[in-house]
């Protein structure tokens, strides 16, 4: 049987902050969904650390799991606590950064692509 969704224990209750460990200086991201249509990906980053400036081919969801995170969409910053949501629409430069500790699950939805 395939598992879609890896490195994370199947049909079991599991805190899904503690699913990634911070790592002093660090940004430390765990992969548990990759295909060309999904991406879920959980990410741990020390205060200070971020993710510069890009932009993406689909939307993505940041979920706050931990901490205190900056998220920068085209040039505008929102600040998310633990519980807080923002989307980061399709080909708008976005960027995280870690105000204080941080986790938080990012799920990208890309489009899909048409074949000619």
């Amino acid at each position: 049987m395939s598992e879609y969704i890896k490195n994370i224990e199947h049909s079991t209750v599991l805190p899904l902050a503690e699913q990634v460990t911070y790592q002093e200086g660090q940004i430390v991201s765990k992969t548990l969904a990759q295909n060309s249509r999904l991406s879920l990906t959980l990410f741990a980053f020390d205060k200070g650390e971020e993710i510069s400036s890009h932009d993406s081919r689909g939307d993505a969801m940041v979920f706050a799991l931990d901490g205190v995170g900056k998220i920068t969409i085209a040039d505008k910053d929102y600040i998310l606590h633990k519980g807080d949501a923002i989307v980061m629409p399709a080909q708008i430069p976005h960027a995280v950064y870690a105000e204080e500790r941080f986790k938080m699950m990012l799920t990208v939805s890309f489009p899909e692509i048409l074949k000619l």
